[in-house]
């Protein structure tokens, strides 16, 4: 029911700066910015606007306000479903950690967990 990693989501104090970053030193792309205006900003950056794979720069104060559980000290990975509620309920019922089914800006999203607490995510885009 996972289809694919999608993006890489890394948790940073300053979007800007990282961008530049990215952008400036390492040759990536911004390849979509969207901001939810309530804090919620997402920079997604890649080496080429058609990279399977993407980086998601993420503000590290916002996310450990919305889930203060996650490790922000680490990247997450941010896998990708075509059935959001399939995959949910199929995890749920399995007994596994999950988290609220959230709105986003590019699509609905919760996170589930491992058994030593590792958390991950999955997004069924916006079409």
């Amino acid at each position: 029911m996972i289809n694919k990693v999608g993006q890489i989501m890394v948790y940073v104090e300053n979007q800007d700066e990282i961008v530049k970053f990215w952008t400036e030193k390492v040759g990536f792309s911004v390849i979509s910015e969207q901001d939810n205006g309530q804090g919620m900003r997402w920079v997604e950056i890649a080496p080429t606007k058609d990279s399977e794979t993407s980086i998601i720069l993420q503000n590290k104060e916002f996310v450990a306000k919305m889930d203060p559980e996650l490790n922000l000290g680490t990247p997450s990975l941010l896998f990708f479903t075509e059935n959001l509620d399939k995959l949910y309920n199929n995890l749920s019922n399995k007994n596994v950690t999950v988290g609220e089914i959230v709105n986003m800006p590019s699509g609905r999203v919760f996170n589930f967990a491992d058994s030593e607490e590792n958390y991950f995510a999955v997004i069924e885009k916006n079409e």
